[in-house]
C-alpha cells in the first residue's frame, strides 16, 4: 500500500512539473508595435547601455533624480515615457523608476523601437 502512495506522489510531483513553463527565453528588447498616442505633457527618463540616468536630455544620477523630476510633474498627471537600452542594466532601471515614482510620477510608458 504504501508502494502505490508512493508511485502516485511521485507521478503527481512529476505531472506539475510539467505543466510548468521552466524555460526562459532570451529576449532582445525594446521592438513593438502601437497605435500612436494622444499628445499630452510626458517626461523622458532614459537610461543608457552604460547606465548613465538622464532626465530630458539632462543627466541625473539616482539620488538627484527625484528632485529633478518632482518640479517637472504636471499636477494634472504626467507620462514619464521611459527609453531604456536593450543592454542597459536591468536594477539600474528599476531603481530610476523607483526614484521616478517616489517623486510623484504615476504613468510610465515604455519606448520601443519598430518592427523591422
Amino acid at each position: 500500500m504504501i508502494d502505490v502512495m508512493f508511485f502516485l506522489l511521485a507521478t503527481f510531483m512529476l505531472a506539475s512539473l510539467s505543466l510548468q513553463n521552466l524555460h526562459s527565453l532570451a529576449v532582445n528588447l525594446p521592438r513593438g508595435q502601437a497605435a500612436p498616442m494622444a499628445a499630452t505633457r510626458s517626461i523622458t527618463l532614459t537610461v543608457t547601455r552604460e547606465g548613465e540616468i538622464l532626465l530630458d536630455q539632462t543627466a541625473v544620477t539616482l539620488d538627484t533624480l527625484s528632485a529633478a523630476l518632482r518640479p517637472r510633474l504636471d499636477p494634472a498627471g504626467s507620462n514619464v515615457v521611459v527609453a531604456v537600452d536593450s543592454a542597459a542594466p536591468s536594477g539600474i532601471v528599476v531603481q530610476a523608476m523607483l526614484a521616478a515614482r517616489g517623486a510623484g510620477a504615476e504613468h510610465f510608458l515604455f519606448a520601443v523601437a519598430p518592427p523591422r
